[in-house]
Formats: C-alpha cells, structure tokens, sequence
C-alpha cells in the first residue's frame, strides 16, 4: 500500500500540497503540527519586489465560505530566499514556490532567481482576482496564457505548474494552451469572482470591492474543472478548492487530479492536512488498493 506520487519527476510521499497563501512560514506552522508529513508546501505568492496588498478590509465570511482580497501581498523574492526559504528546505519535504507578477517580465524575474535555489517546483499564478495588473489577465486569455507560460518555461530549471483562473468560459482551453507552451502540469482552481456588501456601513465588505471566493461552495466548481481538463491535457492536475476532508480528496483524485492543496480549511483548522493525509491512507486500506494512483482519473 503506497500514497506516494510522481508529479513531472518529483516525488511526492503523499497527494497532499497546502494551497498558496494558507501556510504561512515554515517556522510558524511548525508549532501548530509536522509539516514534514506534507507531500509538499506551497507557499505563499512571490514577486519581484515588496508587495503592500490591497487597502483594508481584506477578508470577510460568507457563506460556505470565504471572500478574501489580500492582494497578493508578500516581500519579494530577495526576503524570500534569505528569510524563508531556509526554515523551508530544514522540512525535508517538497517546496512548491507560487510565482506572480504584473508583467511577464516580473514573473521571468522570480523564476530566474530560484533556477539556482533547492526548490522543487514552480506553481504559475494567472489566475489571481485580487490584483489590478498581471494575475488573472494573464489566466483568461488562452493567447496571453502560451506567451506567458513560455517565456517562463524557458527560464525555468524545475518544473513549472500553471494555475489556473475559474472565472473563465473555458478553462480547457486555457489548460490546452499552457500545455502547449510547456507547462509541465496544471494547478486548479483559483478562487472565484465575487463580492458582499456591509448593509450597515452601506458599502462594500471588502476594501478593494471584489475578491476571491474560496472554502466548500466552490469544490462543485472545482471538480467539474479538474473532470474537464483531464480529458483535454496529458500533464498531471494538482487539484484544489473547497477540499475539508479526505472524501473530498479523493473525489478530486477521482476526477482526473494527480495531487491535491488544501486552503481555506487550514485557516479554519490548522493541521487539517494530516486528517485528510490520514484519511486517505484509511481509504487505499479499506479498499484493498495498492497504490493512491489506481483511483487516478477513475471516475472518466
């Protein structure tokens, strides 16, 4: 019985990755539970230079939910490498870097920086709503998406994972289109498009108005867009939203991804990774299966 996973020659201990933006640094969720156990981490978005974010409020409940509109805020890829990365690499599991930018420029930038440090993969974000340059502009345009991905590929010395945008009319399309520019795999899905308003202060809830959708609402979304681009691409899937439990991993294993991240459940339960680890294991016992990958895409 094994949970262990190849993705684009990386091996993975286990189909279980955090999703960009909910772990924190290594030396804080470190405290809270083994983040060794962890197939992979990946860490939060990482530019060029500083980033501030976008204006207060940034995050607000809702329902089934979340709406968050942080803006990709982060200190650039010099503090990274310096102030982060260490605590990272002393894991002893895989470090997935999520890569943004607001020109192609920025993104070859950051990915240039890591080609020399012990990263293990890239994780391409075009799909972020939160930002008014760059991010999902990037996402929703399948023409936008091959120029990016391949500028960026040939920058790139580890394999390099797009993720992609939900608020698109096909996401197959863009997922067809960074595999034929190179991409070595496909991250899905962002978070969706949307908004609330505070009734008291008459105005809306989140400071820069809109922001992403995340939590259990979305998961229906997201597995409906891994089962589509497992049938139109032939690079692995690392599939993501809504995921709170092990069930729905391996629906999400069921439906065509390689690989899952968990997000928004961990700023509700720090460690809910290693239940959904857990569970998993329960699930390939209970059903007599050698391997996680048997159930890969069993669903088609």
């Amino acid at each position: 019985m094994s949970l262990n996973v190849s993705l684009s020659g990386i091996e993975w201990k286990n189909p279980v990755t955090t999703a960009s933006g909910t772990f924190g640094t290594a030396k804080e969720m470190s405290g809270l539970y083994d983040i060794s156990r962890l197939g992979a981490i990946t860490v939060k978005g990482v530019a060029p230079m500083a980033w501030s974010g976008n204006p207060p409020p940034r995050i607000g409940e809702t329902y089934g939910g979340m709406l968050n509109a942080v803006g990709l805020q982060n200190g650039g890829i010099d503090s990274f490498v310096n102030d982060e990365l260490p605590d990272l690499l002393a894991v002893g599991t895989n470090i997935i870097v999520n890569v943004c930018g607001r020109t192609m420029e920025d993104y070859v930038a950051v990915i240039e920086r890591l080609s020399t440090e012990k990263v293990d993969m890239l994780e391409l974000n075009i799909s972020c709503p939160n930002v008014s340059k760059g991010g999902i502009a990037f996402g929703t345009n399948s023409e936008l998406t091959f120029e990016l991905v391949k500028m960026c590929k040939q920058a790139a010395r580890q394999p390099l994972y797009v993720k992609l945008s939900p608020n698109v009319t096909d996401i197959a399309e863009i997922a067809t289109a960074a595999e034929a520019a190179g991409a070595d795999g496909i991250t899905l899905i962002n978070t969706l498009l949307g908004m609330s308003i505070d009734i008291k202060r008459k105005k809306p809830l989140l400071g820069n108005v809109f922001g992403g959708l995340s939590g259990p609402a979305i998961m229906p979304v997201a597995l409906r867009s891994v089962y589509q681009v497992y049938k139109k691409v032939s690079i692995p899937i690392i599939g993501m939203g809504g995921i709170s439990s092990a069930e729905d991993a391996v629906m999400f294993l069921m439906a065509g991804a390689s690989a899952v991240a968990v997000g928004t459940a961990n700023l509700i339960k720090p460690g809910i990774v290693l239940d959904i680890i857990d569970g998993i294991e329960d699930y390939v016992k209970e059903n007599g299966l050698k391997s996680i990958t048997d159930i890969v895409g069993i669903a088609h």
